[in-house]
């Protein structure tokens, strides 16, 4: 069958599902595009330092690897373009899927939705008006602002606590404000951190009512969950790391979800529409690392190719 279209494969996003995507579609003979709306790697290029991709023995930040990452999918043919995607029409009559973007519509045989998750918002005053102004979700990005000042750091998982070091050096006082008695990081992360012995402060079963300040942050009040007891703790910023939630809403009415937005796949990547997969934070599972991410772009690609092949009569029986 001969399918006219733009592309064999369109991928849309660039975290590090998108281009293990890119890679494994490319080195297949997939003409392949991957749609980015923003810097490609994702959530990788917000990491300080990666420790835990196997393969990477020395900590590399998260810029370097998501600039490898995309040098190597580039390499075998994969192109990226910046895009910002509307909408997704696979229509059941067509094996065409179209691709709607801010800058015109492109077809493809296979469609993969890499689009991640953005950060989860606290939802609380102050939170959204001193964005940039001493609230942050990026320590990498930021530490160097807050030089021998007091910040606050909210959540307890992996992501807070590896930020939470990046802090710790430059900084003065860090509080970690965590909803809970005890940290959700692993092991490893949390022997870290205890050698950074007094700087690091506490701040148990507490969540954070308020950021306050003027021009920039000057404080935040925090409730804690069992004493009902209200406090105020001077402080220049505060890091936000308290989860993600997932960038589908263009897929709204495409394919099935969850109630949280995550979208539902099979095994093999397969979302409720054939020919169109989903990898990496845009599904709900056990774990959301980078590892996992790529793994599943990884899947995702070879099921498409696989796909487009039969569409094409040219599989491999």
């Amino acid at each position: 069958m001969e399918l006219k279209t733009d592309y064999d494969m369109v991928i849309i996003g660039a975290g590090s599902a998108g281009l293990a995507a890119a890679i494994y579609a490319a080195r297949g003979g997939m003409r392949t595009v991957i749609l980015e709306r923003g810097v490609p790697g994702g959530q990788i290029f917000l990491s300080s330092a990666v420790e835990n991709y196997p393969g990477l023995p020395s900590q590399v930040t998260g810029p370097e690897l998501a600039d490898n990452m995309r040098r190597q999918a580039e390499q075998f043919g994969a192109k990226i373009m910046t895009a910002d995607v509307k909408a997704v029409d696979a229509p059941r009559d067509s094996p065409v899927k179209v691709i709607h973007t801010a800058g015109g519509d492109i077809t493809a045989a296979a469609v993969i939705i890499a689009t991640g998750a953005r950060p989860r918002e606290l939802g609380i005053p102050g939170e959204r008006e001193f964005l940039g102004k001493g609230v942050s979700r990026c320590a990498f990005c930021d530490a160097f602002f807050f030089k021998d000042k007091d910040v606050i750091v909210v959540g307890g998982g992996n992501t807070a606590i590896q930020e939470t070091l990046h802090l710790v050096q430059p900084c003065g006082r860090v509080h970690i404000v965590h909803r809970r008695d005890r940290l959700r990081a692993e092991h490893y992360l949390q022997v870290r951190l205890q050698q950074a012995g007094d700087k690091v402060v506490y701040v148990w079963n507490s969540v954070l009512a308020s950021i306050n300040g003027q021009d920039t942050v000057k404080s935040v009040t925090v409730k804690n969950l069992k004493t009902g007891e209200v406090s105020e703790i001077a402080c220049s910023g505060v890091f936000i790391f308290i989860g993600y939630e997932p960038n589908t809403a263009f897929l709204r009415g495409t394919v099935k979800m969850d109630d949280e937005g995550y979208v539902i796949t099979d095994d093999k990547m397969r979302t409720s529409v054939e020919g169109v997969y989903a990898c990496g934070d845009v599904r709900n599972k056990f774990l959301q690392q980078m590892v996992v991410a790529a793994g599943e772009g990884a899947i995702a690609a070879v099921a498409a190719q696989q796909y487009v092949e039969r569409l094409k009569g040219t599989e491999y029986a």
